[in-house]
């Protein structure tokens, strides 16, 4: 069976540090340790994963690359009357994965957008980088299209802040089925009022 072009992209990324994609990220970075925080770019950097996730080549959809610090939460250390290890400073991971914290800051900077996914690009020992689809509902071509104008529906209206992406229902537990994922649906918090209730 033949391969086309995409397949041999996936191919690359899946093992980065094996292939060419090692040195052409080796020489992005050094450009993006500069760039702002959310920098929108003309092209996917992969465009495998992109067109994977939905996005198209058209008018409406706009690609933003996100710059999210690496590593656990920054906490304040107390003045005193603690034991070091029970500062609660080290080692205090947030619930949010940082690529939802990047999909949240795609969306604060384009507020007349909708998230619809994003991924990994890349990352070097201060920062992770993740590549935001974003989508403009109010677009004539988005609103025309029927593979994605569901998008203009307004119960979609800020859909990153909800959990709705790919990685925001990968944090609430919603990408697992059956034996030992009974508390997940429809979320964590609402089978724990309904326990409350009983």
């Amino acid at each position: 069976m033949t391969k086309n072009m995409y397949n041999y992209i996936q191919e690359a990324w899946k093992k980065p540090d094996e292939t060419y994609v090692r040195k052409l990220n080796w020489e992005r970075m050094i450009n993006w340790r500069r760039e702002k925080t959310v920098t929108r770019v003309e092209f996917p950097t992969r465009m495998d994963r992109a067109r994977n996730l939905g996005y198209r080549a058209k008018q409406g959809f706009v690609v933003a690359r996100v710059k999210v610090r690496r590593g656990s939460l920054r906490k304040k250390r107390f003045d005193g009357g603690r034991v070091p290890s029970k500062m609660g400073v080290e080692k205090i991971t947030m619930a949010k994965s940082i690529q939802r914290i990047a999909e949240e800051r795609a969306a604060k900077h384009y507020p007349n957008l909708e998230v619809l996914n994003s991924y990994w690009v890349g990352e070097d020992g201060k920062h992770k980088y993740y590549e935001v689809i974003l989508v403009d509902p109010f677009h004539p071509v988005i609103m025309n299209d029927s593979k994605i104008n569901w998008i203009c529906s307004s119960k979609h209206k800020g859909r990153v802040y909800r959990g709705l992406t790919s990685s925001g229902k990968k944090g609430r537990g919603l990408l697992y089925k059956g034996k030992g994922a009974e508390k997940v649906r429809p979320s964590k918090r609402a089978r724990r009022e309904h326990g409350k209730q009983k």
